[in-house]
């Protein structure tokens, strides 16, 4: 047994050598951190040796990844099957039931000085990776993506670039929630305090606060304080093919959403079809685009609407959940409560006197069932908009670590969607 586990050490130490030999400084300091990471997540997990992180992280020395004391497992020391190019290193988590794949090496440099000219170079130069990552065979239609990239800004522990089926979002509260959770496991912040610790997370958006709860060792809840959210426009009159005219409203959190609620199209958010509530928001956001003209106070990247959320209606200030269901980019269909509608949903009911600053409402995804609480907690200003500082609060999870590949020969590998 103790010659095997010598023998063990030995592949590990030699797959690791040989690695770090052919990789950079930056690759050393990204291994570390992984290891340490996957070290304290997965201790008995696969071995990450063969991974080549992305160039843009900012990371420590590396160290050896621990070991198991467990016999071997020809599962966790599979080589990498053939490919063409670098692995593409993923951590997988969900929030309330939304993915989230957070792309942790494979990915090339991403050029810009500041996060909005990061978002614009991937997004015209690089978008193969998103169509690789979120579209089938390896995602799907509603998958979700993180990219993380350094930041201009010297309190941002990290910075990150959402993506979809559609493009680059400027701000993703499910994934902030996620993030959270994973910086602290992963190392990616400072020695992590008891009993919270606070990220600090570069969106394109602007800078958002993750506080993680940490105890003993462990990571638990994730709440956040977004940037400025506001009502836009309310009460707005728009012309809907099959519908008529539809009032709605225009709200800001970190993205533009317009709500309304279901009943208008005579759906219910918790117990009409997907497809029915899809072809609905879809509607409401092809008539907003066309009739409304959006503006944001401090960068015109900001200034597009992100999606429609339907909801119960229920705006009013109430301690029994109110549900919503989210469609988003492409006909992508949230299923958690959407932590930037919750945002921008807090923000215009605050707007319209419904609640108070503190006062914590519960929202549930219509989809899933899962939920998020929202709060104001700070006047603020956005350009010439009265606006709120909100808090959200959810939970994330993981669900797996994936190495993916592509073949050269392999006329899908760019990735396909069904519709």
């Amino acid at each position: 047994m103790e010659q095997h586990h010598e023998g063990n050490m030995q592949r590990e130490e030699k797959l690791l050598s040989k690695f770090l030999d052919d990789s950079t400084r930056s690759t050393e300091r990204l291994l570390g951190k992984l290891f340490d990471g996957l070290g304290s997540l997965f201790p008995q997990g696969c071995s990450t040796a063969q991974q080549s992180p992305a160039q843009d992280s900012h990371v420590p020395q590396a160290h050896h990844p621990q070991i198991s004391d467990q016999p071997s497992n020809p599962v966790t020391e599979m080589q990498l099957p053939p490919h063409q190019g670098e692995p593409l290193s993923v951590v997988d988590m969900h929030t309330g039931g939304e993915p989230l794949r957070i792309i942790l090496s494979g990915y090339p440099h991403v050029r810009g000085d500041s996060v909005l000219a990061k978002r614009r170079y991937v997004r015209e130069h690089l978008d193969h990776f998103r169509r690789v990552l979120m579209f089938e065979p390896r995602g799907h239609s509603d998958m979700y993506g993180a990219l993380i990239v350094d930041s201009e800004l010297p309190e941002a522990d990290m910075a990150v670039l959402f993506m979809h089926n559609e493009g680059y979002s400027t701000m993703c509260g499910h994934a902030v929630i996620a993030l959270g959770r994973f910086a602290v496991d992963y190392k990616l912040v400072k020695e992590p305090q008891s009993p919270e610790t606070q990220v600090n997370i570069h969106c394109p958006c602007g800078l958002v606060k993750a506080f993680v709860q940490y105890s003993e060792g462990k990571t638990g809840g994730v709440r956040f304080h977004s940037v400025p959210a506001f009502a836009f426009a309310t009460d707005v009159t728009v012309r809907i093919g099959g519908f008529g005219e539809v009032t709605v409203d225009i709200s800001y959190g970190g993205a533009f959403y317009a709500f309304v609620s279901a009943q208008k199209f005579g759906l219910d958010v918790t117990k009409s079809r997907t497809r029915d509530l899809v072809d609905a928001a879809t509607a409401v956001t092809n008539a907003v685009k066309s009739q409304m003209k959006l503006y944001h106070p401090t960068s015109d990247d900001l200034a597009f609407l992100y999606g429609t959320i339907l909801t119960d209606g229920k705006d009013q200030y109430s301690s029994e959940p109110t549900a919503n269901v989210c469609v988003f980019a492409e006909a992508q269909v949230d299923r958690s409560p959407t932590g930037s509608g919750v945002t921008a949903r807090v923000a215009l009911q605050y707007h319209k006197g419904l609640i108070q600053l503190n006062q914590t409402r519960t929202f549930q995804s219509g989809a899933t069932g899962s939920q998020f609480t929202g709060r104001a907690v700070e006047e603020t200003k956005c350009g010439d908009f009265n606006a709120v500082v909100v808090e959200v609060a959810g939970q994330a999870f993981y669900t797996g670590v994936s190495h993916f590949v592509q073949e050269s020969k392999d006329k899908l590998t760019h990735g396909f969607l069904l519709k």
